[in-house]
């Protein structure tokens, strides 16, 4: 087909296109962007505006776009197959693959189940575990999940039943499965607490305590490890993962770790987060930066131990019953492939942690802003939460989206950034330099001071 013009293109849009989390009553109010192109860290619009893409187009680009080593390895599979089914045969590429992961990954994790994108990682998770209590004598009654509140898995049936975000999931409630909710330990206001980590800690036991309670019908708990991203970017206190580990292997019970957003380096010390917080999980839920931000492709990592327990004949109907078309995709293999080459060939691990800590020192620079509330980290994903005042940490009114206004402001100044609710989310490509940090916050002080002059010191 001919090359669309501008206008065509923006008309398309409008008459045909339904985008995902948007509210289309102000969709074109908000300036979103036609991209056309990449390069580098930027994005480039329709009308050759860039834009530093500092939430790694939704935080899967691990290394910027249109990275020669990722394009070539796509290009050289292309030679050869593009996709072969995975449903009871083998793709060289997604094998190889599988086998870079499990080394990765902590000693426990030795089968690799591949499907498209995060959501449905978590989904197969659940599903396993479930299936694996019903094949493991005396198991049967462990039919209970425990989720964090604020939590944030994913769009499938399954996610949401074990997500906490109201207002993304409250319309589907009829939907889902039950499940038990268990407190966030993030604790910004801590109401009724002296102080925030007293109201961390009660959060805390309250979760060890359910998962005791729930100990002889519990199959699994599913947690976001390090921070809870769409949440808000909520940060966890120091060891809350490990005890939650030490909880349920107490009651017996399956842990599941989803580290679609933080795997691959986001945590700013190892390849895994749940490796920085001394914690071996019993799934491991991986997809976004798994193919450097190119492809979809996810991968659900779990032990022998629960594969074991679908072993039989097939008459037996022992079976995991589960699949996608587009299972073990070749050309997405490659990329991670790729991927997983820069992370070695550049020794990327070990540049995380300077990394790290200059992002720690730009985002202490917004601590006196009067509309900068609270400032979360975790390695090299933050979030700065916007309030109307201060000292009694008000939120906005939420009509105002003033965290939109920000981001649309730092658009203005070449910054292209989006926002959970009040929360103006940083998740840079891993690569980013100090320069384009420096641009970043630049872009982002201007645009605080352009929208939140009212805010109450």
């Amino acid at each position: 087909m001919n090359e669309p013009s501008r206008d065509e293109l923006w008309a398309w849009d409008s008459q045909h296109v339904w985008h995902p989390f948007t509210p289309h009553s102000v969709y074109k109010d908000e300036s979103p962007l036609m991209v056309v192109a990449a390069e580098g860290h930027e994005l480039i619009d329709v009308d050759g505006r860039r834009y530093l893409d500092a939430v790694s187009s939704l935080w899967c680009n691990a290394f910027g776009h249109r990275r020669p080593e990722i394009d070539a390895a796509i290009r050289a599979q292309l030679d050869r197959v593009a996709h072969s089914t995975f449903l009871g045969n083998a793709s060289a590429p997604a094998v190889s693959l599988a086998k870079r992961l499990v080394d990765l990954a902590p000693d426990p994790l030795t089968r690799v189940f591949y499907s498209d994108n995060g959501s449905t990682a978590v989904e197969i998770a659940l599903k396993m575990a479930w299936q694996y209590w019903q094949q493991t004598p005396g198991g049967e009654k462990r039919q209970t999940f425990i989720k964090m509140g604020n939590a944030y898995h994913g769009d499938t049936i399954g996610a949401v039943s074990v997500g906490g975000i109201d207002i993304f999931h409250a319309r589907y409630g009829g939907l889902l499965f039950d499940t038990v909710q268990a407190p966030s330990p993030s604790a910004y206001r801590h109401e009724g607490y002296a102080t925030r980590a007293e109201a961390e800690e009660a959060a805390v036991q309250a979760f060890e305590q359910l998962i005791s309670a729930h100990g002889a019908d519990l199959a699994a708990v599913v947690v976001e490890p390090g921070v809870q991203g769409a949440a808000g970017m909520l940060t966890q206190p120091e060891g809350f993962l490990r005890r939650i580990r030490e909880a349920t292997t107490r009651a017996g019970s399956l842990l599941i770790l989803d580290e679609v957003a933080v795997g691959f380096g986001r945590s700013g010390e190892t390849m895994f987060a749940c490796e920085a917080l001394g914690v071996e999980p019993d799934f491991l839920c991986l997809a976004k930066a798994l193919t450097g931000g190119y492809l979809p492709m996810s991968a659900t990592l779990t032990t022998e131990r629960v594969f074991e327990a679908f072993l039989g004949a097939p008459e037996l109907g022992r079976t995991f019953f589960h699949g996608h078309t587009y299972t073990g995709n070749a050309l997405a293999a490659a990329a991670a492939h790729a991927t997983l080459d820069i992370f070695a060939d550049e020794n990327v691990l070990a540049g995380l942690p300077k990394k790290t800590a200059y992002l720690r020192d730009k985002l202490a620079g917004l601590e006196r802003h009067p509309a900068v509330g609270d400032i979360r980290q975790f390695g090299l994903c933050a979030g700065v939460e916007l309030v109307s005042d201060r000292r009694t940490k008000t939120p906005y009114p939420a009509a105002q989206r003033r965290g939109m206004k920000v981001c649309l402001a730092a658009g203005r100044r070449g910054v292209f950034l989006r926002p959970l609710g009040d929360v103006i989310v940083m998740m840079p490509p891993l690569s980013l330099s100090e320069a384009e940090y420096d641009r970043l916050f630049d872009a982002l002080h201007g645009a605080l001071d352009d929208e939140m002059s009212d805010a109450q010191p």
